[in-house]
Protein backbone atom coordinates (compact mmCIF):
# COMPACT_ATOMS: atom_id res chain seq x y z
CA UNK A 1 0.00 0.00 0.00
CA UNK A 2 1.13 3.53 -0.68
CA UNK A 3 1.38 5.53 2.54
CA UNK A 4 2.79 8.73 1.03
CA UNK A 5 -0.46 9.92 -0.51
CA UNK A 6 -3.98 9.57 0.82
CA UNK A 7 -6.24 7.48 -1.40
CA UNK A 8 -10.01 7.73 -1.67
CA UNK A 9 -10.86 4.23 -2.80
CA UNK A 10 -13.88 4.05 -0.48
CA UNK A 11 -15.49 6.94 -2.35
CA UNK A 12 -14.82 5.39 -5.74
CA UNK A 13 -16.58 2.24 -4.55
CA UNK A 14 -19.45 4.27 -3.10
CA UNK A 15 -19.73 5.86 -6.56
CA UNK A 16 -19.89 2.46 -8.19
CA UNK A 17 -22.51 1.37 -5.67
CA UNK A 18 -24.48 4.40 -6.91
CA UNK A 19 -24.28 2.96 -10.44
CA UNK A 20 -25.33 -0.55 -9.32
CA UNK A 21 -28.20 0.98 -7.36
CA UNK A 22 -29.31 2.85 -10.49
CA UNK A 23 -29.09 -0.32 -12.60
CA UNK A 24 -31.16 -2.29 -10.09
CA UNK A 25 -33.96 0.27 -10.27
CA UNK A 26 -33.69 0.50 -14.03
CA UNK A 27 -34.36 -3.25 -14.12
CA UNK A 28 -37.32 -2.88 -11.76
CA UNK A 29 -39.05 0.23 -13.05
CA UNK A 30 -38.68 -0.52 -16.77
CA UNK A 31 -41.80 -2.69 -16.68
CA UNK A 32 -43.94 0.12 -15.25
CA UNK A 33 -43.02 2.34 -18.24
CA UNK A 34 -43.51 -0.51 -20.71
CA UNK A 35 -46.53 -1.75 -18.76
CA UNK A 36 -49.14 -0.09 -20.97
CA UNK A 37 -47.66 -1.69 -24.12
CA UNK A 38 -47.32 -5.07 -22.41
CA UNK A 39 -50.91 -4.91 -21.13
CA UNK A 40 -52.19 -4.15 -24.64
CA UNK A 41 -50.18 -6.92 -26.30
CA UNK A 42 -51.11 -9.59 -23.75
CA UNK A 43 -54.58 -8.20 -22.94
CA UNK A 44 -53.86 -7.64 -19.26
CA UNK A 45 -55.96 -5.41 -17.00
CA UNK A 46 -54.41 -2.91 -14.56
CA UNK A 47 -55.16 -5.32 -11.72
CA UNK A 48 -53.37 -8.16 -13.56
CA UNK A 49 -50.47 -5.83 -14.31
CA UNK A 50 -50.41 -5.08 -10.60
CA UNK A 51 -49.90 -8.80 -9.94
CA UNK A 52 -46.84 -8.70 -12.19
CA UNK A 53 -45.49 -5.66 -10.34
CA UNK A 54 -46.15 -7.31 -6.99
CA UNK A 55 -44.44 -10.56 -8.01
CA UNK A 56 -41.06 -8.85 -8.30
CA UNK A 57 -41.52 -7.20 -4.92
CA UNK A 58 -42.63 -10.42 -3.23
CA UNK A 59 -39.51 -12.20 -4.47
CA UNK A 60 -37.45 -9.20 -3.44
CA UNK A 61 -38.99 -9.13 0.04
CA UNK A 62 -38.76 -12.87 0.73
CA UNK A 63 -35.05 -13.07 -0.07
CA UNK A 64 -33.91 -9.93 1.78
CA UNK A 65 -32.73 -11.73 4.91
CA UNK A 66 -31.16 -14.50 2.83
CA UNK A 67 -29.34 -11.92 0.71
CA UNK A 68 -28.17 -10.08 3.81
CA UNK A 69 -26.85 -13.24 5.45
CA UNK A 70 -25.02 -14.21 2.25
CA UNK A 71 -23.39 -10.76 2.16
CA UNK A 72 -22.35 -11.10 5.82
CA UNK A 73 -20.77 -14.51 5.18
CA UNK A 74 -19.28 -14.11 1.70
CA UNK A 75 -18.79 -10.36 1.34
CA UNK A 76 -20.31 -7.68 -0.83
CA UNK A 77 -17.96 -8.21 -3.77
CA UNK A 78 -18.97 -11.73 -4.77
CA UNK A 79 -22.60 -11.51 -3.66
CA UNK A 80 -23.27 -8.31 -5.60
CA UNK A 81 -21.55 -9.63 -8.72
CA UNK A 82 -23.65 -12.80 -8.67
CA UNK A 83 -26.75 -10.69 -8.13
CA UNK A 84 -26.10 -8.44 -11.11
CA UNK A 85 -25.63 -11.45 -13.41
CA UNK A 86 -28.93 -12.85 -12.14
CA UNK A 87 -30.74 -9.53 -12.84
CA UNK A 88 -29.40 -9.48 -16.37
CA UNK A 89 -30.64 -13.00 -17.12
CA UNK A 90 -34.19 -12.43 -15.87
CA UNK A 91 -34.47 -8.95 -17.35
CA UNK A 92 -33.66 -10.53 -20.71
CA UNK A 93 -36.15 -13.36 -20.13
CA UNK A 94 -38.92 -10.80 -19.64
CA UNK A 95 -38.51 -9.83 -23.29
CA UNK A 96 -38.64 -13.45 -24.46
CA UNK A 97 -42.26 -14.17 -23.47
CA UNK A 98 -44.02 -14.86 -26.81
CA UNK A 99 -47.03 -12.67 -27.54
CA UNK A 100 -49.13 -15.65 -28.65
CA UNK A 101 -48.39 -17.96 -25.71
CA UNK A 102 -51.12 -19.09 -23.35
CA UNK A 103 -50.49 -18.35 -19.69
CA UNK A 104 -48.38 -15.26 -20.38
CA UNK A 105 -49.54 -13.70 -17.10
CA UNK A 106 -48.15 -16.68 -15.15
CA UNK A 107 -44.83 -16.48 -17.01
CA UNK A 108 -44.47 -12.76 -16.32
CA UNK A 109 -45.26 -13.33 -12.65
CA UNK A 110 -42.68 -16.15 -12.38
CA UNK A 111 -39.94 -14.22 -14.19
CA UNK A 112 -40.48 -11.05 -12.20
CA UNK A 113 -40.58 -13.03 -8.93
CA UNK A 114 -37.18 -14.55 -9.72
CA UNK A 115 -35.81 -11.17 -10.79
CA UNK A 116 -36.85 -9.81 -7.40
CA UNK A 117 -35.20 -12.74 -5.60
CA UNK A 118 -31.90 -11.90 -7.30
CA UNK A 119 -32.19 -8.18 -6.68
CA UNK A 120 -32.71 -8.82 -2.97
CA UNK A 121 -28.94 -8.82 -2.38
CA UNK A 122 -28.23 -5.29 -3.58
CA UNK A 123 -28.91 -3.10 -0.53
CA UNK A 124 -28.09 -5.59 2.27
CA UNK A 125 -24.76 -6.15 0.48
CA UNK A 126 -24.24 -2.41 0.09
CA UNK A 127 -24.85 -1.97 3.82
CA UNK A 128 -22.31 -4.69 4.56
CA UNK A 129 -19.88 -2.71 2.41
CA UNK A 130 -20.71 0.49 4.33
CA UNK A 131 -20.21 -1.24 7.70
CA UNK A 132 -16.72 -2.45 6.67
CA UNK A 133 -15.51 0.49 4.59
CA UNK A 134 -17.17 3.70 5.78
CA UNK A 135 -16.41 5.49 9.07
CA UNK A 136 -19.51 6.26 11.17
CA UNK A 137 -19.31 10.06 10.61
CA UNK A 138 -19.45 9.50 6.81
CA UNK A 139 -22.24 6.92 6.62
CA UNK A 140 -25.04 9.41 6.04
CA UNK A 141 -23.53 10.88 2.89
CA UNK A 142 -22.29 7.46 1.71
CA UNK A 143 -25.81 6.05 1.95
CA UNK A 144 -27.09 9.26 0.40
CA UNK A 145 -24.98 8.58 -2.70
CA UNK A 146 -25.92 4.90 -2.85
CA UNK A 147 -29.63 5.64 -2.65
CA UNK A 148 -29.39 8.58 -5.01
CA UNK A 149 -28.91 5.77 -7.50
CA UNK A 150 -32.53 4.78 -6.84
CA UNK A 151 -33.74 8.11 -8.18
CA UNK A 152 -31.20 8.06 -10.99
CA UNK A 153 -32.27 4.61 -12.17
CA UNK A 154 -35.97 5.31 -11.78
CA UNK A 155 -35.56 8.71 -13.43
CA UNK A 156 -33.58 7.32 -16.34
CA UNK A 157 -36.19 4.64 -16.99
CA UNK A 158 -38.98 6.78 -18.52
CA UNK A 159 -36.88 8.49 -21.24
CA UNK A 160 -34.66 5.45 -21.92
CA UNK A 161 -37.49 2.92 -22.10
CA UNK A 162 -39.65 5.34 -24.11
CA UNK A 163 -36.78 5.89 -26.58
CA UNK A 164 -36.42 2.15 -27.25
CA UNK A 165 -40.18 1.55 -27.26
CA UNK A 166 -40.84 4.21 -29.91
CA UNK A 167 -38.02 3.03 -32.17
CA UNK A 168 -37.57 -0.71 -31.64
CA UNK A 169 -40.46 -1.92 -29.47
CA UNK A 170 -40.69 -2.58 -25.75
CA UNK A 171 -38.63 -5.79 -25.82
CA UNK A 172 -35.48 -3.97 -26.94
CA UNK A 173 -35.55 -1.84 -23.80
CA UNK A 174 -35.22 -4.93 -21.60
CA UNK A 175 -32.24 -6.18 -23.60
CA UNK A 176 -30.56 -2.79 -23.19
CA UNK A 177 -31.14 -2.86 -19.42
CA UNK A 178 -29.66 -6.37 -19.19
CA UNK A 179 -26.48 -5.41 -21.06
CA UNK A 180 -25.96 -2.26 -18.96
CA UNK A 181 -26.24 -4.32 -15.78
CA UNK A 182 -23.76 -7.00 -16.86
CA UNK A 183 -21.13 -4.38 -17.71
CA UNK A 184 -21.63 -2.57 -14.39
CA UNK A 185 -21.34 -5.86 -12.48
CA UNK A 186 -18.08 -6.79 -14.22
CA UNK A 187 -16.49 -3.45 -13.25
CA UNK A 188 -17.61 -3.92 -9.64
CA UNK A 189 -16.04 -7.38 -9.42
CA UNK A 190 -12.73 -6.15 -10.83
CA UNK A 191 -12.45 -3.06 -8.61
CA UNK A 192 -14.05 -4.00 -5.28
CA UNK A 193 -12.72 -5.88 -2.26
CA UNK A 194 -14.56 -7.02 0.88
CA UNK A 195 -12.15 -5.38 3.34
CA UNK A 196 -10.18 -2.12 2.98
CA UNK A 197 -6.94 -3.89 3.98
CA UNK A 198 -7.34 -6.28 1.02
CA UNK A 199 -7.43 -3.53 -1.59
CA UNK A 200 -4.04 -2.80 -3.21
CA UNK A 201 -4.90 0.86 -3.88
CA UNK A 202 -5.94 1.78 -0.33
CA UNK A 203 -3.20 3.92 1.23
CA UNK A 204 -2.06 3.55 4.84
CA UNK A 205 -3.61 6.91 5.71
CA UNK A 206 -7.00 5.99 4.22
CA UNK A 207 -6.93 2.65 6.02
CA UNK A 208 -6.16 4.45 9.30
CA UNK A 209 -9.04 6.88 8.69
CA UNK A 210 -11.46 4.02 8.05
CA UNK A 211 -10.37 2.04 11.12
CA UNK A 212 -10.50 5.08 13.40
CA UNK A 213 -14.08 5.82 12.39
CA UNK A 214 -15.50 2.33 12.81
CA UNK A 215 -17.43 1.61 16.03
CA UNK A 216 -15.70 -0.48 18.68
CA UNK A 217 -15.62 -4.22 18.00
CA UNK A 218 -18.48 -6.12 19.53
CA UNK A 219 -18.79 -9.54 21.09
CA UNK A 220 -21.01 -12.18 19.51
CA UNK A 221 -21.19 -15.96 19.62
CA UNK A 222 -20.40 -18.58 17.00
CA UNK A 223 -19.65 -17.19 13.57
CA UNK A 224 -19.40 -13.61 14.79
CA UNK A 225 -22.85 -12.76 13.43
CA UNK A 226 -25.63 -11.47 15.67
CA UNK A 227 -28.06 -14.32 16.56
CA UNK A 228 -31.52 -13.98 15.03
CA UNK A 229 -33.08 -14.15 18.50
CA UNK A 230 -31.24 -10.95 19.43
CA UNK A 231 -32.35 -9.26 16.22
CA UNK A 232 -36.00 -10.22 16.71
CA UNK A 233 -36.03 -8.95 20.29
CA UNK A 234 -34.70 -5.53 19.33
CA UNK A 235 -37.14 -2.61 19.63
CA UNK A 236 -34.99 -0.60 17.22
CA UNK A 237 -35.06 -3.28 14.54
CA UNK A 238 -38.85 -3.59 14.68
CA UNK A 239 -39.37 0.19 14.71
CA UNK A 240 -37.23 0.83 11.63
CA UNK A 241 -38.77 -2.19 9.87
CA UNK A 242 -42.32 -0.91 10.46
CA UNK A 243 -41.29 2.56 9.34
CA UNK A 244 -39.59 1.14 6.26
CA UNK A 245 -42.77 -0.78 5.41
CA UNK A 246 -44.53 2.60 5.27
CA UNK A 247 -41.63 4.07 3.26
CA UNK A 248 -41.75 1.21 0.75
CA UNK A 249 -45.52 1.44 0.32
CA UNK A 250 -45.26 5.13 -0.56
CA UNK A 251 -42.13 4.88 -2.73
CA UNK A 252 -43.58 2.12 -4.90
CA UNK A 253 -46.63 4.19 -5.78
CA UNK A 254 -44.16 6.38 -7.66
CA UNK A 255 -42.15 3.46 -9.08
CA UNK A 256 -45.11 1.30 -10.13
CA UNK A 257 -48.04 3.58 -10.86
CA UNK A 258 -47.01 7.20 -11.30
CA UNK A 259 -46.30 6.96 -15.04
CA UNK A 260 -49.62 5.17 -15.65
CA UNK A 261 -51.42 7.61 -13.31
CA UNK A 262 -50.20 10.57 -15.36
CA UNK A 263 -51.19 8.95 -18.65
CA UNK A 264 -54.55 7.41 -17.74
CA UNK A 265 -55.85 9.64 -14.93
CA UNK A 266 -54.26 13.01 -15.64
CA UNK A 267 -54.54 12.61 -19.43
CA UNK A 268 -50.93 13.36 -20.41
CA UNK A 269 -49.56 11.90 -23.64
CA UNK A 270 -46.65 9.41 -23.73
CA UNK A 271 -43.89 12.01 -24.02
CA UNK A 272 -45.40 14.34 -21.40
CA UNK A 273 -45.96 11.42 -19.04
CA UNK A 274 -42.34 10.34 -19.49
CA UNK A 275 -41.14 13.88 -18.74
CA UNK A 276 -43.24 14.44 -15.61
CA UNK A 277 -42.61 10.88 -14.41
CA UNK A 278 -38.94 11.88 -14.18
CA UNK A 279 -39.64 14.54 -11.55
CA UNK A 280 -40.13 12.25 -8.51
CA UNK A 281 -36.93 10.24 -9.20
CA UNK A 282 -34.95 13.45 -9.70
CA UNK A 283 -36.31 14.76 -6.40
CA UNK A 284 -35.43 11.42 -4.77
CA UNK A 285 -31.81 11.60 -5.97
CA UNK A 286 -31.30 15.21 -4.90
CA UNK A 287 -32.95 14.73 -1.51
CA UNK A 288 -31.17 11.44 -0.87
CA UNK A 289 -27.84 13.27 -1.17
CA UNK A 290 -29.14 16.26 0.78
CA UNK A 291 -30.50 14.03 3.51
CA UNK A 292 -27.24 12.11 3.78
CA UNK A 293 -25.26 15.34 4.19
CA UNK A 294 -27.68 16.74 6.77
CA UNK A 295 -27.64 13.41 8.59
CA UNK A 296 -23.85 13.51 9.04
CA UNK A 297 -23.80 17.21 9.91
CA UNK A 298 -26.48 16.88 12.60
CA UNK A 299 -24.73 13.80 13.97
CA UNK A 300 -21.43 15.69 14.33
CA UNK A 301 -23.11 18.82 15.66
CA UNK A 302 -25.41 17.22 18.20
CA UNK A 303 -25.94 13.43 18.35
CA UNK A 304 -26.75 10.28 16.42
CA UNK A 305 -30.33 10.50 17.65
CA UNK A 306 -30.89 13.91 16.08
CA UNK A 307 -28.95 13.09 12.91
CA UNK A 308 -30.50 9.70 12.24
CA UNK A 309 -33.93 9.83 13.94
CA UNK A 310 -34.80 13.54 13.88
CA UNK A 311 -34.18 13.84 10.15
CA UNK A 312 -36.22 10.69 9.44
CA UNK A 313 -39.21 12.00 11.40
CA UNK A 314 -39.06 15.33 9.57
CA UNK A 315 -38.69 13.83 6.09
CA UNK A 316 -41.52 11.32 6.44
CA UNK A 317 -43.91 13.85 7.98
CA UNK A 318 -43.28 16.44 5.25
CA UNK A 319 -43.70 13.73 2.59
CA UNK A 320 -47.15 12.92 3.96
CA UNK A 321 -48.20 16.59 3.77
CA UNK A 322 -46.98 17.03 0.18
CA UNK A 323 -48.61 13.82 -1.03
CA UNK A 324 -51.95 14.65 0.60
CA UNK A 325 -52.07 18.10 -1.02
CA UNK A 326 -50.61 17.04 -4.38
CA UNK A 327 -53.26 14.39 -4.95
CA UNK A 328 -55.99 17.05 -4.80
CA UNK A 329 -54.46 19.65 -7.14
CA UNK A 330 -56.49 20.12 -10.35
CA UNK A 331 -53.63 20.92 -12.73
CA UNK A 332 -51.85 17.76 -13.92
CA UNK A 333 -48.52 19.55 -14.20
CA UNK A 334 -48.75 21.25 -10.80
CA UNK A 335 -49.85 18.00 -9.20
CA UNK A 336 -46.80 16.29 -10.70
CA UNK A 337 -44.52 18.90 -9.14
CA UNK A 338 -46.16 18.76 -5.69
CA UNK A 339 -46.19 14.97 -5.63
CA UNK A 340 -42.54 14.97 -6.72
CA UNK A 341 -41.87 17.19 -3.70
CA UNK A 342 -43.43 14.47 -1.55
CA UNK A 343 -41.19 11.84 -3.13
CA UNK A 344 -38.16 14.02 -2.45
CA UNK A 345 -39.12 14.64 1.18
CA UNK A 346 -39.57 10.89 1.62
CA UNK A 347 -35.98 10.32 0.47
CA UNK A 348 -34.59 12.84 2.95
CA UNK A 349 -35.05 9.99 5.43
CA UNK A 350 -33.49 7.24 3.29
CA UNK A 351 -29.93 7.40 4.63
CA UNK A 352 -31.22 7.22 8.22
CA UNK A 353 -32.62 3.71 7.78
CA UNK A 354 -29.42 2.25 6.41
CA UNK A 355 -27.02 4.20 8.60
CA UNK A 356 -28.82 3.11 11.77
CA UNK A 357 -28.73 -0.57 10.82
CA UNK A 358 -25.00 -0.31 10.12
CA UNK A 359 -24.53 1.51 13.45
CA UNK A 360 -26.34 -1.04 15.61
CA UNK A 361 -25.50 -4.28 13.78
CA UNK A 362 -21.81 -4.02 12.80
CA UNK A 363 -20.68 -7.18 10.98
CA UNK A 364 -24.30 -8.34 10.83
CA UNK A 365 -25.46 -5.18 9.08
CA UNK A 366 -26.31 -7.13 5.93
CA UNK A 367 -28.66 -9.45 7.81
CA UNK A 368 -30.30 -6.72 9.89
CA UNK A 369 -30.72 -4.29 7.01
CA UNK A 370 -32.05 -7.16 4.90
CA UNK A 371 -34.70 -7.86 7.53
CA UNK A 372 -35.58 -4.16 7.60
CA UNK A 373 -35.70 -3.94 3.82
CA UNK A 374 -38.02 -6.94 3.73
CA UNK A 375 -40.54 -4.67 5.45
CA UNK A 376 -40.17 -2.03 2.74
CA UNK A 377 -40.61 -4.51 -0.08
CA UNK A 378 -43.68 -6.06 1.54
CA UNK A 379 -45.02 -2.51 1.60
CA UNK A 380 -44.13 -2.14 -2.07
CA UNK A 381 -45.82 -5.42 -2.96
CA UNK A 382 -48.95 -4.35 -1.11
CA UNK A 383 -49.11 -0.98 -2.85
CA UNK A 384 -48.47 -2.48 -6.29
CA UNK A 385 -51.73 -4.43 -6.06
CA UNK A 386 -53.71 -2.41 -3.51
CA UNK A 387 -53.25 1.02 -5.11
CA UNK A 388 -55.24 0.25 -8.30
CA UNK A 389 -57.86 -1.58 -6.22
CA UNK A 390 -58.37 1.46 -3.97
CA UNK A 391 -58.37 3.74 -7.01
CA UNK A 392 -61.00 1.62 -8.78
CA UNK A 393 -63.33 1.70 -5.77
CA UNK A 394 -62.68 5.11 -4.19
CA UNK A 395 -60.61 7.10 -6.72
CA UNK A 396 -56.93 7.91 -7.06
CA UNK A 397 -57.07 10.66 -4.45
CA UNK A 398 -57.94 8.02 -1.85
CA UNK A 399 -54.92 5.95 -2.91
CA UNK A 400 -52.58 8.89 -2.28
CA UNK A 401 -54.27 9.78 1.02
CA UNK A 402 -53.61 6.24 2.28
CA UNK A 403 -49.95 6.76 1.37
CA UNK A 404 -49.89 10.12 3.20
CA UNK A 405 -51.28 8.47 6.35
CA UNK A 406 -48.61 5.78 6.24
CA UNK A 407 -45.93 8.50 6.01
CA UNK A 408 -47.11 9.85 9.36
CA UNK A 409 -47.14 6.37 10.89
CA UNK A 410 -43.60 5.80 9.63
CA UNK A 411 -42.47 9.09 11.17
CA UNK A 412 -43.98 8.14 14.54
CA UNK A 413 -42.10 4.81 14.60
CA UNK A 414 -38.75 6.64 14.58
CA UNK A 415 -39.55 8.31 17.91
CA UNK A 416 -38.70 5.11 19.79
CA UNK A 417 -35.40 4.35 17.99
CA UNK A 418 -32.12 4.65 19.91
CA UNK A 419 -29.28 4.54 17.33
CA UNK A 420 -26.60 4.06 20.02
CA UNK A 421 -28.11 0.77 21.23
CA UNK A 422 -25.90 -1.89 19.62
CA UNK A 423 -27.19 -5.42 19.21
CA UNK A 424 -24.07 -6.95 20.79
CA UNK A 425 -22.01 -5.92 23.85
CA UNK A 426 -18.71 -4.23 23.13
CA UNK A 427 -15.45 -6.09 23.67
CA UNK A 428 -13.43 -2.98 24.40
CA UNK A 429 -13.96 0.14 26.38
CA UNK A 430 -13.82 3.60 24.94
CA UNK A 431 -16.19 5.73 22.99
CA UNK A 432 -19.61 4.69 21.90
CA UNK A 433 -21.04 5.41 18.49
CA UNK A 434 -21.96 8.94 19.47
CA UNK A 435 -18.38 9.67 20.38
CA UNK A 436 -17.12 8.13 17.16
CA UNK A 437 -19.59 10.21 15.15
CA UNK A 438 -18.50 13.38 16.94
CA UNK A 439 -14.85 13.05 15.94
Amino acid sequence: MNGARTSYVRWFLVGWMFILSAVSYLDRVNISVAGHSIAEEYRLSNVQLGYVFSAMLIGYALFQTVGGRLADRFGARRVLTAGVVWWGIFTGLTALVPSSIRGALFLFIAIRFLLGAGEAVVYPASNQFVARWIPAPERGIANGWIFAGVGAGAGLSPPLITFFMLRYGWRSSFWACAIIGLVAGAVWYLTARDEPAEHPRVSASELATIRAGLPAKTESKGSGLVPWGTVLRSREVWAVTISYFCFGYVAWIFFSWFFIYLAQVRGLNLKASAFYAMLPPIAMSVCSLLGGGINDRLTRWHSLRLGRCGLAVFGLAVAGIFIAFGSQVDSARLASVVLAGGAGALYLSQSSFWSVTADIAGKSSGSVSGFMNMGAQIGGAVTASLTPAIAARFGWTASFLVAATLCLLGAAAWLIVDPTKCLTPKLTGGSDTDAVAAR
